[in-house]
């Protein structure tokens, strides 16, 4: 899987069919991969499965997601990789990538969650301190999951590009589209399925939620994914900060232009109670919306 051209040599000379050949990025996409086990524990290995959950409040919810969250951005601050020692903070990949995945699941929660609302008929009915009616622990707890979402995406398409490198580019950008909708439908799924034993995120119609649902939700990917690969992944060719915010603006702008499309042609995947009700003109989560039907 991995060549390199001798033992003395820097990194910059060492590829990889999964890894990227920037070092900084590489260190970030490794870190990132190898943190995700400690949340993943936590939350779907101890919380879930032993009920813990049926005894939190709003704090302890809270803190499970700090706990998930935050050492994601402690750890490289204090144990900083040997690629990004002699670079600035700005210009290490993990910070760009945070920053990224911090802006395109902000916008997520704070504005998609409602499309679960009206479109998907889901519900959170756990205690929860909440913005725009978006319990605060989903914001810390989805910055992980996409880190760890992203990441692997990176990987996987890279292994394809390397695989495929010798096609023509038609086939080449077939190929990798076909890849990116059924791994973004996948990872849909899955989570959505992860989270089946966890009671009080419900929906109207579960078997709904996993087949068409997540194809909904697989949206956000479908325009994530190969966007968020491209940051740092051209040698001599880094990115700074602002073009990273506007990026990730840029993404998350197109899928909230799909969804609303969906939500005003294709409407509700399940009968939904009139308050909830979507389909007119406008935006689900614009105060007194619902009041226009």
């Amino acid at each position: 899987m991995t060549e390199c051209a001798g033992a003395n040599e820097s990194s910059h000379d060492c590829t990889s069919l999964w890894l990227a050949s920037n070092p900084s990025k590489r260190w970030g996409e490794l870190f990132f991969l190898c943190y995700t086990p400690f949340w993943l524990t936590l939350c779907l290995g101890i919380v879930v499965p032993y009920k813990l959950y049926e005894n939190f409040t709003e704090l302890e919810y809270l803190l499970l997601g700090l706990i998930s969250a935050v050492p994601s951005f402690l750890l490289p601050m204090l144990y900083v990789g040997k690629a990004d020692r002699t670079m600035s903070w700005k210009d290490r990949y993990w910070v760009k990538a945070s920053i990224w995945i911090i802006i395109f699941s902000y916008v997520g929660n704070y504005f998609w969650t409602h499309y679960f609302f009206t479109v998907l008929g889901a519900a959170y009915t756990f205690p929860s301190w909440k913005m725009n009616n978006v319990p605060h622990a989903t914001f810390l707890l989805t910055h992980v999951c996409f880190l760890f979402y992203h990441v692997s995406s990176n990987m996987t398409l890279r292994r394809l590009r390397h695989s495929i490198a010798h096609m023509p580019k038609r086939v080449q950008w077939t190929f990798e589209a076909a890849w990116i909708l059924a791994l973004s439908y996948f990872i849909a799924y899955l989570e959505t399925l992860a989270i089946s034993n966890f009671p009080y995120y419900s929906f109207v119609d579960r078997s709904s939620m996993y087949t068409v649902g997540s194809l909904f939700y697989a949206i956000y990917f479908f325009v994530s994914f190969p966007m968020f690969l491209r940051i740092d992944e051209k040698v001599g060719s880094p990115w700074d900060l602002p073009r990273v915010a506007i990026d990730a603006l840029g993404a998350a702008m197109l899928v909230t232009i799909i969804l609303d499309l969906w939500r005003i042609f294709l409407g509700p995947i399940v009968p939904i109670s009139d308050s909830k009700q979507c389909l007119q003109p406008g935006l689900p989560w614009f105060p007194g919306h619902s009041e226009q039907l």
